[in-house]
């Protein structure tokens, strides 16, 4: 018997379990893949402080980013920049790989070809179905870090989040790419944005997030790029995938946590997971092994683990959210006005200097910009979705 089965190779999974494993558990990765770096829908950006905090090896690092340039629907354009470096592009397969070597080397195993499709509650502990094996694997715990959409949560009474987005990215070829390109507006990723990411060798990820008809979206931004002579149209196949906009209610159960986006630790401004995921696997292994150590598996004995990432993530959670959702409803005409009053207040410079304001921690940066009155009237008869205290 495993003392904990993870399900998901990816860097949610692979944090938990090598902090399990070097605490000297006895972890196994269930990964339904035939090897972990599958996910080639995410663009890779994370910022510097994950990067030091994770000690993310230079060798999975594409290049780094001081700046990236901001476009409005009708082509006003924000140019934002910083003396430091500010985010890194990973090169995500390797980074997964990175990840799960690292884990190996501290002892965990892995299972390659391994989807889970049931699980079941023992007296022992947790028995965990692998759909293609054909057998079954037993643990006394089991985290669940398989993405977000998997069934498993609803399995072990977690429930899920009805509240996702869809995002589908190409590589393609670029002429001219030298920095991060945002583009807003209902023509290019309604409610959302789309981006060109330059990577290395010449090549850069083009993608966006959309509620609908993401590949109809995704045409639009490549005609428009190569009809700016930016890319070269290329014959790869577009990747996809669904982000959780909001996390479960509930990220724990007897002998059970959800972690990363099966749990919904996911940045609902950016859908970025990478960062927030490896801070709540931290979290969870850390708690788990108290569990382990105390052989209590109980669910009152692990909502430690809920509390804790939610005092650390919950606010980011809640303002992010509650931004997404009035940027959801806004009108290309007022996305241009911001723009404007943004670039002729000085308020993307002032934002810039605060330090308080980070790649990876986005509520004071939100709240400073909506308490500005000038924003406000931009806004006009939207209601914001936000208490104007300055507790907040």
């Amino acid at each position: 018997m495993y003392d904990v089965i993870v399900i998901g190779g990816g860097p949610a999974g692979s944090r938990t379990a090598y902090m399990l494993a070097r605490q000297g558990w006895k972890a196994v990765v269930l990964e339904k893949g035939n090897g972990v770096g599958e996910k080639l829908s995410c663009t890779g950006i994370i910022g510097q402080e994950c990067v030091r905090i994770f000690d993310i090896d230079d060798s999975v690092i594409l290049r780094r980013v001081k700046s990236a340039r901001l476009l409005s629907p009708s082509g006003k354009m924000l140019y934002i920049k910083r003396e430091e470096y500010q985010a890194s592009i990973l090169d995500r397969a390797a980074f997964d790989i990175a990840m799960a070597q690292r884990a190996q080397n501290a002892g965990a195993q892995y299972v390659f070809d391994s989807a889970v499709h049931d699980m079941r509650m023992t007296r022992e502990g947790v028995e965990v179905y692998c759909r293609k094996r054909g057998d079954s694997l037993m643990a006394r715990a089991v985290v669940i870090a398989s993405g977000y959409g998997t069934r498993l949560t609803e399995v072990m009474r977690l429930g899920k989040t009805d509240d996702f987005v869809a995002g589908v990215q190409i590589e393609v070829p670029v002429k001219e790419a030298d920095e991060v390109e945002v583009y807003f507006g209902r023509e290019t990723a309604p409610g959302f944005f789309g981006w060109l990411v330059p990577t290395a060798d010449g090549k850069a990820r083009v993608g966006l997030l959309a509620h609908k008809t993401p590949d109809e979206y995704l045409k639009k931004l490549l005609d428009l790029l190569a009809s700016q002579g930016r890319i070269v149209p290329g014959e790869g196949k577009p990747s996809y995938d669904a982000i959780p906009l909001k996390p479960l209610r509930r990220t724990y159960g007897d002998r059970v946590l959800a972690v990363g986006d099966a749990a919904g630790q996911v940045k609902p401004t950016t859908g970025g997971g990478i960062y927030y995921g490896m801070l709540c696997a931290d979290i969870a292994a850390d708690t788990l092994s108290n569990a382990l150590h105390r052989d209590d598996l109980s669910a009152k004995n692990l909502s430690r683990y809920d509390r804790e990432w939610r005092r650390k993530l919950g606010h980011e959670l809640m303002v992010g959210y509650r931004a997404r959702k009035l940027f959801e409803r806004l009108s290309d005409q007022q996305i241009d006005r911001l723009f404007d009053v943004i670039e002729k207040n000085h308020i993307d410079t002032t934002l810039l200097e605060a330090t308080d304001v980070s790649f990876d921690w986005h509520s004071r940066a939100i709240m400073k910009l909506l308490r500005r009155a000038v924003v406000a009237r931009v806004l006009g008869s939207i209601r914001l979705p936000f208490r104007s205290s300055k507790n907040i």
